[in-house]
């Protein structure tokens, strides 16, 4: 009874291990404890990690540089009245845990966000390094993240699941829960807007099919910190907000990079530089643990290293290739931010792309484009250089180079596996595939087709039907207006054409590239001034263009290809007696693999208003949706909420989204709705994330 009291009367972190401990599981079960504990109290924790891995003997709360250790014990910092925004049924279930006894558990939202600890968690922060936009930044670790500790997985775990995580344990992370020793100048906490989005995109990741990390709950709270949103001088108060993230673990590329030596162009170096015996020490826990096949099959160490680094480029290879295929770009991928097991990692300023641009950057503060959508297969391999370099000499530089090589075929292939489900093209594999893959992108490109929903309308165009020619003139037509529906405007071109630079500072690079080229290449890059350059260009032939010749050009490419796409899709048909069944075949593969609905930001951004606003209904039926990207789900596609008020400031840095101000003071009550599988609204391209 003291117990209780104690409990409820005590406003900071409970540590219900250190209570437990000094009662015997049989006198708990005599006292009646063990009986009332809830299902968040009877997790079963079993955190190996923390056993095989290194922990940093201090416990000192501060910011520091944390030598030879994996981990840092962490106390998590309480919030002042948490509560759930929403939770995930699907990623609670990995946990042996329901939705409904999760949010009726009245110490459900203290247990999920850290504020109170549960039986068995052991919190702690990963120390890691990374690679952040090309140059090493030394240490960094989870600044904000917090590890509680890895759950047994559930006795009837499905043997998929487990096939993906052989080490039958999940490791659970609380993240925004306060400060660690790798907070650096931060606070380590996060807001309601980075939360609901991490949160929505890794469930709408995993419900697309790609490997990602999940997410088991929001929780938001009455503690409040400053933000400034783009450093503009205008500060406001936001509501702390803690994710659920669920994994087989956190490690990453950058894990390993903590023992590297002095970089050449920064200086800097891993903490734990020298100790090479706790690299060895991670690379045998995560193969042995992770890749078990891997550990059996080599008694080899280097023949092991190579097959565990084969295995996980092959992994980064597919995973890439379904973003691309998505049209997902990560924004920001460092080093540090690459799973060592293949999964989308670390939601930060990601975006789903509206309006085709193979140059699109969903990043704001990415100015020199490097993590832009087509550059995202070329950087996860410049990743994997970095990860050879961190495992040598247990991964020799010769042995890397060669798996390195088979990384650009690899994804190609994964590419155009992807592509041609994506296209119906599933009988045959023809060489003119790709060259028809490539136009389809170019058309997209020159049209400003929208992406989800121009691949979405191709299963309606169907296969000729026997005595129709391939070139039918009323088939074409009647694709090609369908199509023509989801090109962009003049209007969303010319927008979508202006440079992001400045005029002045373009004419100022210009000259200085002339003048003075060391000065221009510490400034700026080639590559950089040639997008704005292109860009220029393209906005000068759509201000000499008419709406009418722009349609007329549209249908002109669309016509173009659509034919070739019949031709195409007439191969399929040959030597096949039912073309009926060919066709109901082609419809259900690619409905299955081209989501009706993603997560733009426009439906992030409504989410995170009416959440701002007190009015959790919209994340809850956003995720509904999310959950199931391909179907049609009646009643639930169109948006559940209208903000009442205008967006008022623009996205924070690594904290999420916001619209920009709208000179012509229109609110958002004035936005026009839009369904959630339509093409975004006007006012979406207004929202800036950095």
């Amino acid at each position: 009874m003291a117990a209780s009291a104690f409990r409820v009367t005590r406003p900071s972190i409970w540590y219900p291990s250190a209570v437990l401990c000094r009662f015997s599981s049989s006198g708990m079960d005599n006292m009646g404890i063990g009986a009332s504990r809830s299902p968040l109290e009877r997790l079963p924790f079993d955190n190996v990690v923390l056993r095989k891995l290194p922990l940093d003997p201090s416990e000192d709360p501060g910011v520091r540089t944390v030598r030879g250790a994996c981990f840092s014990r962490v106390q998590p910092q309480p919030l002042k009245n948490p509560r759930f925004v929403t939770v995930s049924s699907g990623a609670l279930a990995l946990l042996g845990l329901s939705e409904e006894e999760v949010e009726k558990d009245p110490l459900g939202a203290e247990y999920l966000s850290g504020s109170r600890l549960m039986p068995g968690s052991e919190p702690a922060a990963h120390c890691y390094c990374g690679h952040q936009f090309g140059q090493f930044a030394g240490q960094l670790g989870d600044g904000a993240a917090c590890y509680l500790g890895e759950v047994k997985a559930p006795a009837d775990q499905s043997p998929e699941l487990l096939k993906e995580n052989p080490s039958g344990r999940w490791e659970i992370q609380v993240k925004g829960a306060g400060l660690t020793p790798y907070s650096r100048q931060a606070d380590g906490r996060k807001v309601l807007r980075s939360s609901i989005r991490e949160f929505l995109c890794s469930e709408a990741v995993f419900a697309l099919g790609m490997p990602t990390t999940r997410a088991g709950s929001i929780v938001t709270s009455d503690s409040q910190v400053m933000r400034d949103v783009f450093y503009s001088g205008n500060p406001r108060m936001e509501r702390c907000s803690v994710v659920l993230r669920i994994a087989p673990t956190f490690i990453r590329f950058g894990s390993f990079e903590i023992f590297k030596q002095a970089d050449e162009f920064t200086g800097r170096q891993g903490p734990s530089y020298g100790r090479d015996e706790i690299r060895t020490q991670m690379l045998d826990y995560v193969i042995e643990t992770f890749y078990p096949e891997i550990q059996q099959n080599h008694s080899d160490p280097v023949e092991r290293n190579t097959a565990f680094f084969r295995e996980v480029m092959l992994r980064t290879a597919r995973l890439v290739a379904q973003w691309q295929c998505v049209g997902f770009c990560h924004g920001v991928l460092n080093t540090d931010n690459m799973s060592i097991l293949g999964l989308t990692l670390d939601y930060g300023p990601f975006g789903f792309m509206d309006r085709f641009d193979p140059d699109f950057i969903c990043n704001a503060s990415d100015n020199s484009g490097r993590y832009s959508y087509q550059a995202q297969p070329a950087i996860c391999r410049w990743n994997l250089a970095r990860l050879a370099e961190a495992l040598s000499p247990d991964l020799p530089s010769e042995r890397a180079q060669a798996v390195l090589d088979e990384y650009l075929p690899l994804y190609n292939t994964f590419y155009l596996q992807n592509m041609r489900r994506k296209l119906g093209l599933l009988r045959k594999e023809e060489p003119e595939d790709e060259v028809l893959i490539t136009n389809f992108m170019q058309t997209m490109h020159n049209t400003g087709a929208d992406f989800t929903n121009t691949f979405r309308s191709l299963s309606q165009i169907s296969c000729p039907v026997e005595g129709e020619a391939a070139d039918d003139t009323e088939a074409i037509k009647q694709a090609t207006e369908l199509l023509l529906q989801q090109c962009a405007s003049l209007q969303e071109l010319k927008a979508g054409s202006r440079p992001t630079m400045d005029p002045r500072e373009l004419a100022m690079l210009l000259s200085m590239a002339q003048s003075n080229p060391t000065l221009f290449n510490i400034l700026s890059d080639r590559k950089t001034v040639a997008r704005q350059l292109e860009k220029l260009s393209r906005l000068k032939e759509l201000l000499e263009t008419t709406e009418e010749e722009l349609t007329a050009k549209q249908t002109e490419d669309w016509a173009c290809w659509i034919k070739q796409y019949r031709q195409r899709l007439a191969h399929e048909c040959e030597g096949v007696s039912d073309v009926k069944m060919v066709q109901e075949e082609r419809v259900q593969v690619m409905d299955s693999t081209n989501p009706r609905v993603v997560l733009r930001n426009y439906i992030a951004q409504n989410a995170i208003e009416a959440a701002e606003n007190g009015d959790f209904s919209e994340v809850q039926r956003v995720l509904k949706v999310l959950e199931k990207p391909f179907c049609v789900q009646e009643g639930l596609e169109q948006l559940g909420w209208v903000g009442r008020r205008g967006m008022e400031e623009p996205g924070e840095r690594d904290e999420g989204e916001q619209g920009e101000p709208e000179e012509d003071g229109r609110g958002a009550g004035n936005r026009v709705l839009v369904p959630y599988d339509s093409k975004p609204p006007a006012w979406a391209n207004e929202i800036c994330v950095t």
